[in-house]
C-alpha cells in the first residue's frame, strides 16, 4: 500500500489544534511534523481543513430484527452512510436469543458484517437470557444500560390504547421523563452496591436522567452516558406532524420537551455526557422503497406496533459540528473528543483509535469547515426514505 501524505493542515485532537503535515505509512500513522518529505507518496493538500481522527458511533443497529421487519440498513449501506459523514468506526449491537451462549450472537452478527462493512466494527451485546455462564463471560465487558421504567410503561401504554389513544404521539406521552430519571437513578445505585462497577447508560435523552448521571458521578462512581443527535436537535413537537408522519420519530427513549435540549448541551460542555452516538436503526416510512416491506406503517392504529428507531449514522459529525462548534456550544476539540476520543477509550479503542498520533490507525477525516450541505434523503447514503 503507498505511502500518503496529508499537508498543509490544522491537526485537531481532543487536546490540541496545530499546523501539520501527516505521513500514512499502509494503515497506520508514521510521522507528524512540518515540511514532511515522503518520495512517491500520494500527496493531499488539506490547506484550510482540520484533519481530525474518524469519528466513532458506538452505538448502531445494522439491520435489526425489530416487532416483524428489521432495521433497513445492513452493514454495507449502514457503513458506507457513517463513511460519507465522518465516521470511520462503529459499534453494533448483537440480540442474544434465548438459551444462546453470547458467542453465538456475536458469531452471527459477525456473519452479518464480514465482506460488507467498509469502515471498522465491533460489537456489543444485548443479553435477553441471563444465566451464571452469561454473567461470567460479562465480567470483561463494558455494562451498557437502557434505562427506561419498562413497568411503569407497560401500563401506560396499556391504558392509553385502552382510551383509544393509538397515533404517534402517544408513544412519547407513554415514556415520560421520569420513567428514565428513575430508571438510570436505580441502574447507578445497583452500579454502586455491587462494588463501583462502571456503567454507561445510552441515547440519554432528558435533563431529568443526567441529573442523575451528574449526582453519581459527583460522587466518584464511574459514570459515563451518550446522548444522541436526535434530543439534541428534534423535539416532542415533531410528533404532531400532519397524518401519520410523526411516526418519523418514534424511537425509545422519546424525544422530549425542547428545554431539555439546552440542558444537554450543557451536560456535553461540562462533561456530564461523555459521548455522542447514534443509536442508528432507521425503518422506511413507506412500503417498497427499495424492496423492503412495511416498516412504519406496522403501527397505523396502535402507536405500539411502530418499529422504534430512526436514521442518524450519516449525518452526526456535521450536525455536532454546525450545532455545537459552529453554534458555540462545544469547542472545536470537545466535538473531536465527544465523537471520537471518548467512546473509542470506554470501548477499549485508545490509542489504536480515536486521535491523531504516531502509531494510531489512519482513521482520518479532512474536514471542510467552509463546506455547506442540506441534509435530504435524496442525497443520503441511508437505505431508509426519509430524514429527520
Amino acid at each position: 500500500m503507498p505511502k500518503t501524505l496529508i499537508t498543509n493542515g490544522t491537526i485537531v485532537t481532543a487536546a490540541d489544534t496545530y499546523k501539520g503535515d501527516v505521513l500514512v505509512d499502509g494503515e497506520k500513522i508514521a510521522m507528524i511534523g512540518k515540511g514532511l518529505k515522503a518520495a512517491g507518496a500520494k500527496r493531499i493538500d488539506a490547506t484550510g481543513k482540520y484533519v481530525i481522527p474518524g469519528g466513532i458511533d458506538v452505538h448502531t443497529h445494522m439491520e435489526l430484527p425489530f416487532g416483524g421487519t428489521f432495521a433497513s440498513d445492513d452493514f454495507h449501506t449502514g457503513t458506507v452512510a457513517a463513511a460519507f459523514g465522518g465516521t470511520t468506526s462503529i459499534v453494533d449491537f448483537a440480540v442474544q436469543g434465548m438459551g444462546e451462549p453470547l458467542e453465538t450472537a456475536r458469531d452471527t452478527w459477525l456473519r452479518k458484517a464480514r465482506g460488507k462493512a467498509v469502515v471498522d466494527y465491533g460489537l456489543h451485546m444485548i443479553v435477553r437470557d441471563v444465566t451464571d455462564k452469561v454473567l461470567k463471560e460479562m465480567d470483561v465487558m463494558v455494562i451498557c444500560m437502557h434505562a427506561e421504567n419498562g413497568g411503569v410503561i407497560d401500563v401506560l401504554v396499556k391504558r392509553a390504547l385502552a382510551q383509544k389513544n393509538t397515533g404517534p404521539k402517544w408513544h412519547a406521552l407513554t415514556r415520560p421523563p421520569e420513567a428514565e430519571a428513575e430508571a438510570t437513578h436505580r441502574a447507578f445505585r445497583l452500579a454502586e452496591m455491587a462494588g463501583e462497577i462502571p456503567l454507561y447508560i445510552v441515547h440519554l435523552s432528558s435533563s431529568q436522567a443526567l441529573e442523575q448521571v451528574r449526582l453519581f458521578r459527583d460522587r466518584g462512581l464511574p459514570a459515563y452516558a451518550e446522548t444522541c443527535p436526535q434530543y439534541l436537535f428534534l423535539s416532542i413537537d415533531n410528533y404532531d406532524e400532519p397524518g401519520f408522519e410523526g411516526a418519523k420519530y418514534v424511537m425509545s427513549p422519546p424525544l422530549r420537551e425542547k428545554w431539555h435540549q439546552e440542558e444537554l448541551w450543557k451536560g456535553l460542555a461540562r462533561n456530564d455526557l461523555q459521548v455522542v452516538s447514534t443509536d442508528h436503526c432507521p425503518f422506511c416510512m413507506n412500503e417498497g422503497f427499495q424492496g423492503l416491506p412495511k416498516q412504519k406503517q406496522l403501527g397505523i392504529g396502535d402507536f405500539s406496533k411502530i418499529p422504534n428507531g430512526a436514521p442518524g449514522v450519516e449525518t452526526r459529525m456535521v450536525l455536532l459540528y454546525d450545532g455545537g462548534v459552529v453554534g458555540k456550544r462545544i469547542t472545536l476539540n470537545r466535538w473531536v473528543e465527544v465523537t471520537s476520543t471518548t467512546p473509542a477509550k470506554i470501548m477499549g479503542m485508545f490509542p489504536k483509535k480515536g486521535t491523531i498520533a504516531v502509531g494510531s490507525d489512519a482513521d482520518i477525516v479532512i474536514w471542510d469547515p467552509r463546506s455547506t450541505s442540506t441534509i435530504s434523503a435524496k442525497t443520503h447514503h441511508m437505505r431508509v426514505d426519509y430524514n429527520p
